[in-house]
């Protein structure tokens, strides 16, 4: 049974993929190659720059989302190697698809050598995954309890129910800091525990997750035209609903999926000028990660290559991996570290 599931997900990406660019074609089929053109051109140097400027803002915050993770196992590492690590585990991961699956390979290759155990390193892809969710779901109820009518972009259903819905997200967050606050006993499933973090980790996951999806969803805003651009606040929400969509549909870099519930959702607005905004986005949020990423894992594949060939020749054991791990990658972080 588990060698079928391995199969699942890619099929499942690959359908979702199909039919999201059978429902983009339905919804493009008016827009030619010198509209989309003329749509990227309009955009100025002064809307590239920010909207590059958010894309770093982003990658700032996911490599805290690892270093809060490491605080939290008690592990210290420098910032430099962190955000190496998270730099290219999401940029592999956000084009690869299967996020969790794909973020565990890349951190269990770079952090398996410097000290940390596989549990360790699933604890980490754990608490990094839920501190996303964590973000999701605290922006997602602020957006439906403060406008509830953004939802009537996608779903024809009245206000009160979405903004009893934004309500029981930020109940659900309102818990969670105050299991961790008064330190509740773990949830058990099964033989499984899980702990809630300490208050000044969950406090470091409040900041960190709703600060990468502000910076991700300001690179689309900045990309989109002044005249008729409906508001930051929006353009967040309707992010928010795409790019979860994007996510339960396993397809690789939410392809078809994020532009089809954007376009559903933004219908005042030229198709040209959005879909010229989500091309911005690509490239700066996934196309160009991905290039930087992949000469990343090429320099350290040949690092630790080069590191072992040496260790064989010197006649030192080498760990498993192909790798000997130096006392200093295994330092505990003391619990009041930043």
């Amino acid at each position: 049974m588990k060698k079928k599931l391995e199969y699942v997900w890619p099929v499942v990406g690959l359908l979702a993929v199909v039919f999201s660019f059978w429902l983009l074609y339905k919804e493009l089929k008016g827009i030619s190659a010198s509209d989309l053109v003329d749509s990227l051109s309009a955009i100025s140097a002064r809307h590239w720059f920010l909207a590059a400027g958010a894309t770093l803002v982003a990658y700032a915050a996911l490599a805290w989302y690892d270093r809060i993770a490491l605080l939290h196992l008690g592990k210290k590492l420098s910032w430099v190697v962190i955000s190496l690590v998270s730099f290219t585990t999401y940029a592999l991961s956000h084009n690869i698809g299967a996020s969790v699956l794909s973020g565990a390979m890349v951190r269990l290759r770079a952090y398996g050598t410097m000290g940390l155990s596989l549990a360790e390193v699933g604890v980490l892809v754990a608490l990094c995954s839920f501190t996303f969710g964590l973000g999701t779901v605290l922006l997602g109820g602020l957006v439906l309890v403060l406008q509830p009518e953004i939802v009537q972009r996608l779903f024809d259903v009245p206000t009160l129910p979405a903004r009893l819905a934004g309500a029981g997200m930020l109940a659900f967050v309102t818990l969670y800091v105050l299991g961790s606050w008064r330190e509740f006993k773990p949830l058990t499933i099964g033989s499984f525990h899980i702990y809630y973090p300490r208050l000044h980790i969950t406090a470091r996951q409040l900041i960190a997750a709703p600060l990468e999806l502000l910076g991700a969803a300001g690179i689309i805003y900045f990309a989109l035209p002044e005249a008729g651009n409906p508001g930051f606040f929006v353009v967040l929400g309707v992010f928010l609903a795409s790019f979860s969509a994007a996510l339960i549909s396993h397809a690789p870099g939410g392809l078809g999926v994020l532009e089809f519930v954007f376009l559903k959702a933004m219908p005042d607005l030229p198709q040209a000028d959005v879909l010229a905004a989500l091309l911005v986005f690509r490239l700066l949020y996934l196309l160009v990660p991905l290039a930087f990423s992949t000469v990343v894992v090429i320099l350290f594949e040949r690092s630790r290559l080069s590191k072992t060939l040496q260790e064989r020749l010197a006649g030192r054991p080498v760990e498993p991996h192909g790798t000997a791990v130096p006392a200093r990658a295994r330092v505990r972080v003391d619990d009041k570290a930043a």
